[in-house]
């Protein structure tokens, strides 16, 4: 398997059990710090286009900023793609993690089944 980007919080319980599911697969990643290396909105772009998922699947609704920010009310409002990657560029803390960067695929979340099958 070809080195994928590996994009986590790495005080996050279920990062640090992609993190492990990686390892014990053997699969090779660069590691990148979501919140000292925010994805720019470019970058997700590009990763919502590859990975076929809504884009509000790349929000982190559990998160304490989410709430705080009351981002579900500005999403339900309505606001184009290009608007929520600026939003979600603004901190990493917004972003749902891990994401898992592929040469042509993007998995966001950890799915040990979606996992398997684009990893493996």
């Amino acid at each position: 398997m070809a080195d994928v980007l590996f994009v986590e919080y790495p005080k996050c319980t279920t990062c640090k059990k992609a993190k492990k599911w990686l390892d014990e697969h053997g699969v090779s990643y660069t590691d990148r710090h979501i919140v000292e290396d925010n994805p720019t909105a470019d970058e997700l772009a590009a990763w919502h286009e590859r990975s076929g998922l809504a884009v509000r699947r790349f929000f982190n609704t559990s998160g304490m900023l989410y709430r705080e920010r009351n981002i579900k009310a500005v999403l339900d409002a309505g606001v184009s793609d290009r608007e929520a990657y600026e939003l979600l560029a603004e901190n990493g803390m917004l972003v749902k993690r891990p994401i898992v960067v592929g040469p042509d695929f993007v998995l966001v979340g950890f799915r040990e089944d979606a996992w398997a099958d684009a990893l493996l």
